[in-house]
């Protein structure tokens, strides 16, 4: 008997299916019911999604009949070499919406990464911006780009499509542009960018006012202190405001508010390293916040990034064919999704520990497939 229960499911069985009639062994949700299962269990390539199939089938039949028993490495492999991307992606929003997150207040970090090894002959590697929900640690979309130059014109591709209403958009440098800045504005959400010497005077004038600090300016502070490891941490934010005589120098930044630099000072066993980084913001001078939206962005390397190398071995992987890459990184993503809302029951379990632990027990495979925000 099918069993609806599987959230997921409902939200991609419209998916378009590509194949010919007369060819069709399974239905399109018993190939990704495997394939998500499959990912969550650790598999990392077609033969390891043939191979849980048929050591699973009995599982996988208390949700959906597979009357032509599991999918051959083949039939996968070919399927998502030719699944449109595009369909697949709009689902998985739509999925993510179903959870009603609250983004209100909290920052959206977006940011690029390549999939190292998805390279074939003269084809680069697959590279995908992600939006990242960085206090609940949850993905909100992703779009293909060609290549890291290619991300300027993706991120607003990619804020068309994300509910950011109320949000804290953070960017690094490459996102420094004024039409992603309208894009954001436009969604109804503020921005915190970092800078470079990619705008042309924009960055020397901000670290000039910082460096020079004029008495009839006001500023803000804000200082933390960080302790671990052998490692003592110090980030001093200053804000300021008072910047009209900047939106009038660069007029094309909508909705410029404020100016950021966050100092960073590190004594790793008494050698001391100073940097010093610079934003741009929509929002009020308010150090503490401005802080921690900079914070929340470095959050997408260690718990999105990281994770999917480490935890999901992104770079190693060798789908490197056609749609396949794109769809794979998509499922990983929805993966993490669900055992990150399961691992606040499980807080002394990693998340490599828990896909292992979903491939031993049936129950927990159903905890994580069930899950819910």
């Amino acid at each position: 008997m099918e069993d609806s229960s599987v959230g997921f499911i409902d939200f991609f069985r419209n998916i378009p299916d590509h194949r010919i009639e007369r060819k069709k062994l399974h239905r399109v949700e018993e190939l990704l019911l495997v394939t998500f299962c499959g990912v969550i269990a650790g598999c990392d390539s077609w033969d390891d999604f043939e191979l849980f199939g048929k050591t699973k089938l009995a599982y996988l039949k208390r949700h959906l009949p597979f009357k032509n028993g599991p999918p051959s490495d083949d039939t996968l492999r070919r399927f998502f070499r030719a699944l449109d991307p595009e369909p697949f992606e709009a689902c998985f929003i739509e999925w993510v919406k179903s959870f009603q997150w609250e983004l209100a207040s909290r920052v959206v970090a977006i940011d690029g990464k390549s999939s190292r090894r998805s390279f074939e002959g003269e084809n680069r590697a697959l590279h995908v911006i992600s939006a990242f929900a960085s206090e609940v640690g949850m993905v909100l979309g992703q779009l293909k780009v060609d290549g890291k130059s290619n991300e300027i014109t993706a991120i607003p591709q990619l804020l068309d499509v994300l509910d950011i209403s109320g949000a804290t958009v953070t960017l690094d440098a490459m996102g420094c542009q004024s039409k992603v800045v309208s894009k954001i504005v436009e969604r109804g959400a503020n921005y915190v960018i970092g800078l470079k010497g990619n705008q042309g005077y924009l960055n020397d004038d901000v670290r000039l006012l910082f460096e020079e600090k004029p008495a009839v300016m006001t500023f803000s502070f804000w200082e933390e202190l960080d302790k671990g490891h052998g490692r003592i941490e110090t980030r001093k934010c200053t804000v300021t405001d008072d910047i009209q005589w900047l939106r009038d120098r660069h007029p094309q930044w909508t909705q410029l508010r404020s100016i950021v630099e966050i100092e960073g000072i590190r004594d790793i066993k008494g050698q001391v390293c100073v940097d010093k980084r610079y934003y741009i913001s929509s929002l009020a001078a308010h150090p503490q916040a401005a802080l921690n939206a900079v914070r929340q962005h470095w959050g997408i390397e260690n718990k999105l990034h990281w994770v999917l190398d480490v935890c999901f071995g992104d770079d190693q992987s060798r789908i490197r064919k056609g749609n396949a890459p794109m769809n794979i990184a998509m499922i990983k993503k929805a993966v993490l999704n669900t055992l990150r809302l399961v691992k606040k029951d499980y807080p002394r379990v990693s998340l490599k520990r828990m896909r292992k632990l979903a491939g031993w027990d049936s129950g927990f495979m159903d905890a994580v497939l069930t899950a819910k925000f």
